[in-house]
């Protein structure tokens, strides 16, 4: 998928999320900030081919998805999964409540997906 500038609504729209974020993706974000995780940079709320990630690595083609309840058994979440899986990207997600209660398996599972290779 070749890098296409994004519309400038998604910017404002991706830069408004920044600032709004939700606790959870706070807490996982100041984990993943300044290459913590695995000596990678992740970049946050990024928009990128008409969707804005909230988390991702281009250079490991990783994208991170922090999840509330509105997600649950979200149709538009799996054909947007399956999307950026065709386009070589690996797509995890967590729920809220897994980041605020047990961030250190969160943490583990994102180091396990860098080493392994698989999403």
């Amino acid at each position: 998928m070749p890098h296409r500038a994004p519309p400038p609504d998604h910017r404002h729209f991706a830069r408004a999320m920044r600032d709004d974020s939700t606790r959870a993706e706070n807490l996982l974000w100041q984990q993943l900030r300044n290459r913590q995780i695995g000596g990678v940079k992740f970049r946050r709320q990024v928009p990128i081919d008409g969707s804005i990630v909230d988390f991702i690595c281009f250079e490991r083609r990783l994208i991170i998805e922090v999840d509330g309840g509105q997600h649950a058994d979200s149709q538009s979440d799996l054909t947007r999964d399956a999307h950026f899986r065709a386009a070589g990207f690996r797509v995890i997600r967590f729920w809220n409540d897994e980041i605020e209660d047990v961030l250190d398996f969160v943490i583990l599972r994102i180091l396990d997906v860098l080493k392994s290779g698989n999403g």
